[in-house]
Parts: structure tokens; sequence; C-alpha cells
């Protein structure tokens, strides 16, 4: 299924032989059992079974070498996490290897190069910098077009998995360039937009890739203008969608409709199973309970999708990333025809 990321526990001998291996090759670098699911927005799910933070090209390249020696390519599944805005983990958790970015993974810069008309440049972004900081960082130092990423908790690098958008623009609108690793088959390198076959929440990205950094396209602007502009999408978002522990739109919209329009249709705004609830705010949000589990957050998101199916013939997508799960944990296996 699209969108689901398997390695659901337990796993075989020799599979966790290979990720003893791995963790004895990073040394104190790898973390055993770490916490995964409480490390994103919807605050449930289990631990992984091991967890990297990389923070230099270089130290990918050294997570290749260990993952290829240990077991070779594809030995044991790999999860590139940003701020775990989108992602669902299973209870058991995941019995693979997490890989967060930081450091000069992180990093902002605007680069040279200003175009003939003097109005247009680039900014230079890890694939682990926050998308509202780049946003904001952008602003306040005089430049335009990346206002509408404020309101996005995700990461550089989930918006090219993900092309990201809203508020009128998205990341197909602004990727000037990119850098990659691939950090199961070794390979990587610097494209352009092409490359992704960035389409409706979808790229080419595989599991594997890691986004090293990517340049967006920016222009001349006024401070003042765009800091209103970013209270004002910050505004708007507080006053449409809920808080709490959520990973924002849990199905993409089907073409020429609204998903959160068919589930309200379909009578389930706020209808609650277990410790899970559609939000009343918003019928394509899904919130968690303190001390929840992924157990409910995926039993309803199945419950809502049969729903909407029986009332419209629409049988939504999954836009929440499940991790962890096994095979077809909505049962996409009955699902006919899911909407793209």
């Amino acid at each position: 299924m699209e969108g689901l990321v398997s390695a659901a526990r337990p796993e075989g001998s020799a599979h966790r032989e290979v990720l003893v291996d791995i963790a004895g090759r990073l040394g104190a670098a790898a973390r055993v059992d770490a916490p995964l699911g409480a490390l994103t927005t919807y605050r449930v799910g289990g631990p992984a079974a091991l967890a990297l933070d990389v923070t230099t090209e270089e130290e990918l390249a050294g997570l290749h070498e260990a993952l290829a020696v240990a077991g070779g390519a594809g030995s044991v599944p790999v999860l590139v996490m940003g701020n775990g805005s989108n992602l669902l983990v299973a209870d058991a958790g995941f019995d693979g290897v997490v890989v967060r970015l930081g450091g000069a993974l992180a990093a902002v810069e605007l680069c040279d190069g200003v175009g003939a008309d003097g109005e247009r440049t680039v900014v230079r972004a890890g694939g682990g910098t926050g998308l509202p900081v780049l946003a904001r960082r952008t602003v306040d130092a005089g430049w335009t077009g990346l206002e509408w990423a404020v309101g996005i908790p995700g990461t550089v690098g989930g918006a090219l998995k993900m092309n990201a958008g809203g508020h009128g623009s998205d990341t197909a609108a602004c990727l000037v360039r990119y850098r990659w690793m691939d950090i199961v088959g070794g390979s990587g390198g610097e494209a352009g937009p092409e490359r992704l076959r960035l389409g409706y929440r979808s790229s080419a990205l595989s599991e594997s890739e890691v986004v090293v950094w990517a340049e967006l396209d920016v222009r001349r602007g006024d401070v003042d203008t765009g800091r209103a502009a970013l209270s004002e999408i910050v505004r708007w978002r507080r006053a449409h969608q809920p808080g709490g522990s959520n990973a924002g739109s849990v199905f993409t919209n089907p073409p020429g409709d609204s998903a959160g329009r068919l589930v309200e249709a379909a009578g389930l705004k706020g209808f609650r199973l277990g410790s899970a609830r559609v939000s009343e705010k918003h019928a394509n949000f899904i919130q968690a309970d303190d001390g929840g589990s992924a157990a409910d957050v995926v039993a309803l998101m199945a419950h809502v999708r049969r729903a909407v199916a029986a009332s419209s013939g629409v049988w939504l997508r999954p836009e929440v990333k499940l991790v962890g799960f096994g095979r077809d944990p909505l049962g996409d296996d009955d699902a006919g025809t899911v909407a793209r």
C-alpha cells in the first residue's frame, strides 16, 4: 500500500542479528529501542529498533557503509524521519533503522547568484530544516516566496518527499535543485525537480533517499509585508484546523472534491473509536487522546474510508504514512480502486 513503511515486530533472528551488527558498527551514535512514536505529532506508537541522528553528509556515508557491510542492501528497513508530522507509528514500534537529520543537514543559507533582473536568487536549506523556520528566516532576511511554508510542521526533506504545499503554492513551484544520498543503494548526486516527478502530495523520492539540501526560488521582498503574510497564515490555520495530537490531513483530496467534505457528509465529524476521534473542527483530521493507541487511530482511519466509500463511492487515499503496521493495515486488498 502506498504510504506504508512495513517492518512490524517481531522479525526473524537473522534480521535482529543484522540490527545488532549495525549498532555495533555505528557505536555510541546508534540508540537501541529508541523512542519513535513519542516523537511524532500523534504522540502514540512504539520505539524504533535502532535510531541515529545524522549531522553531516559524511555521517550519511558512514551509515550506508554500516548497512552494506552488516547485511547488504535492503537487509533491514530504513525510515528517514523529519519532524514526525505525517507519521503514525504502530504500537509495537518499527523493527528497522530510523534516521533523523540535524546540524549541517538542517542549516539555511542564501546563495550567491542573483538573476540578471537583480530580484531572483535561491535559498539553500538542509533536508532537516523545519519548514516554519525556513519561512521565517527568509522573510526576516528580506526575501519572499516561501511564506506558505510557515504553516507546515514538516522538514525540507519531507516537503520534497510529499510535495508539501498550501496557501497557493507548493514545493514543485519553488524547487530549483536538490542533493540526495541513497543510504541503502549508495548512489547520490544533484538534480533538478524533474527527477522527482512531483505530483499532488507525491514524488519519486524513495524511502532510502535522504535529501541533503534543496535550493528553493525566492525574490526580494518587504520584511513587514512578509511578516504580515506569515501571521495571517498562522491565524488562518489556528482558526480552521485543530490542535492537539494529530498529523494534519489524514487523506488526500480526491480529484475535484475535498476529503474533509466527504468525511463530514458521511456523518463522521466528531465520531470516536476508542482513544481516537474525527475532529469536530475539520473532518479530515483524526486526533489521538493522551495515552491513546496507534491501533485506535488506524482502526478509525479504516472505518472512515469504508463509511465514505459506502456513502459516496470514493475510496480515500491516506496522506499519513503508516510505520511498522505490517501489510495492509487499512484493508486495501478489499478496497477496490483507491481514489487518486
